[in-house]
């Protein structure tokens, strides 16, 4: 099962994700629940990127993935940060609720 957990500050302000375990919903390479939460949790780390200029502080390896703004003041950027964050959270809840069996969302204040 995928664990993801959403680390908040508060509860209207994430500051990253954490992704760890893999679906096992088929074999790899044919896996679409892996692969629809790979997509959008990446996607996100480089659209955040991308799109803000505010590097995440990430690592990644074999079904782990790790995502956390760095601290800093609020601005224009950060919010947009906060919207494409709330946008991926959308997107994993989406995956969830046709595939629950295999990803689970948590909420971990910090």
């Amino acid at each position: 099962m995928i664990i993801v957990s959403i680390l908040r500050r508060n509860s209207s302000t994430i500051q990253g994700f954490k992704v760890e375990g893999h679906a096992n919903y088929a074999k790899a390479g044919e896996d679409i629940v892996c692969a629809g939460v790979s997509a959008v949790t990446v996607g996100t780390v480089n659209s955040i990127e991308e799109l803000t200029g505010i590097v995440m502080e990430s690592e990644m390896k074999n079904g782990f993935l790790n995502a956390v703004l760095p601290n800093s003041s609020q601005s224009a950027a950060f919010d947009q940060a906060q919207l494409l964050l709330s946008s991926l959270v959308v997107m994993l809840k989406g995956i969830e609720q046709s595939y629950d069996k295999y990803i689970k969302i948590k909420y971990i204040t910090i």
